[in-house]
């Protein structure tokens, strides 16, 4: 087979290699004829498995794999591993998938600054790579015209949260406790550095200034997503500040839900908690909404980016324009919307 072929291809298995060939003289027909079925092998790099998000999209692309698999006869080989938040270690992974020629290649990035090596690398290969839910620079996606990015846009997460708290602010929920008219605020923010924590906590302060409301920040802490780093962050704050805490930020999920864990070892009921926010929708975050201890949160979608990722693997494995598969931006981007997600319209997402 010609280099250009394998390159349009994208390295997949020589009999699949000519079907998807064949398929591209006939643009009505893409779906493979009984006994044409072939494996499509896609390395899947996350950052950390024990994230409550990024395992959620995992499952996620298993359904969608099997999905696939029932519908156009194809075997999908996922093959999933764990950088554990170290980026030496994801580097290796990503370079062993590359090394025994994977057809594609999902990252969801521990370091978005050494992306532009593995771009290189996958451009060396002739692999394509999808990178998710961790954005890379936009010069270092623009490297190669087979790299992409499906996700959400961070800014808008934090608009959203901060929409959350306006609205609680502005209606029959008493947020201010001493009633000074400021919103005294505590923010739990995610790992120092990342593109989402940062804009997530700009942009929901700066949704309520914006507004007009005046705000007064009590007190901000890394806590690393982490549930059991936010339990002892807001701890120590709920034994400062008290009463004096009328909204609890917290840049994800997990981290609202240890700032609910430390409401409760302190004794509070949940009516006398202040108001927590988080962002993501996993399934505790919407149970805790319907409990009434988290008051809302925002929805990132796991279950869109994990069906956007398949589609667009899909066309990238026959040669097809993936423009036709997603809707794509700027030639690398698929974004999916944020939703806030409270009380009153958490069960349609619990389902």
């Amino acid at each position: 087979m010609s280099r250009n072929i394998k390159s349009f291809c994208f390295r997949l298995p020589v009999k699949f290699a000519l079907l998807c060939l064949c398929l591209s003289l006939l643009p009505g027909c893409i779906k493979p004829s009984a006994g044409q079925s072939d494996t499509l092998r896609i390395g899947v790099a996350v950052y950390d498995q024990e994230d409550t998000f990024i395992s959620l999209v995992v499952q996620h692309l298993e359904r969608a794999a099997r999905e696939v698999e029932g519908d156009l006869g194809i075997k999908i080989n996922l093959a999933m591993v764990d950088g554990r938040s170290n980026q030496t270690v994801q580097t290796d992974q990503v370079e062993s998938f590359l090394s025994r020629d994977y057809d594609l290649i999902f990252v969801n990035i521990v370091d978005r600054t050494v992306a532009a090596m593995l771009i290189d690398k996958a451009q060396e290969a002739e692999i394509p790579m999808i990178f998710f839910n961790r954005q890379p620079v936009e010069e270092d996606v623009e490297r190669w015209e087979h790299i992409y990015y499906v996700g959400a846009i961070g800014q808008q997460s934090g608009e959203l949260q901060g929409e959350l708290a306006l609205e609680a602010w502005m209606g029959e929920r008493t947020v201010d406790r001493n009633g000074d008219g400021v919103l005294q605020y505590v923010m739990l923010e995610g790992e120092p550095g990342h593109q989402d924590a940062l804009l997530r906590t700009q942009y929901s302060i700066q949704t309520l200034t914006n507004a007009g409301v005046a705000v007064e920040k009590l007190a901000n802490e890394t806590a690393n997503w982490s549930r059991a780093q936010a339990l002892t962050r807001v701890s120590q704050w709920l034994e400062e500040f008290g009463r004096e805490i009328e909204v609890i930020f917290a840049n994800n999920d997990d981290m609202a839900l240890g700032a609910i864990d430390a409401c409760l070892e302190a004794g509070l009921e949940p009516e006398d908690f202040p108001l927590i926010l988080g962002v993501d929708a996993t399934p505790p975050a919407l149970l805790a909404v319907q409990e009434g201890t988290l008051y809302g949160t925002v929805l990132n979608d796991a279950q869109g980016i994990a069906q956007a990722m398949m589609k667009l693997a899909l066309a990238l494995s026959r040669g097809e324009n993936p423009e036709e598969a997603v809707d794509l931006e700027e030639g690398h981007y698929v974004w999916l919307p944020y939703q806030k997600v409270t009380l009153e319209n958490g069960k349609d997402f619990l389902s």
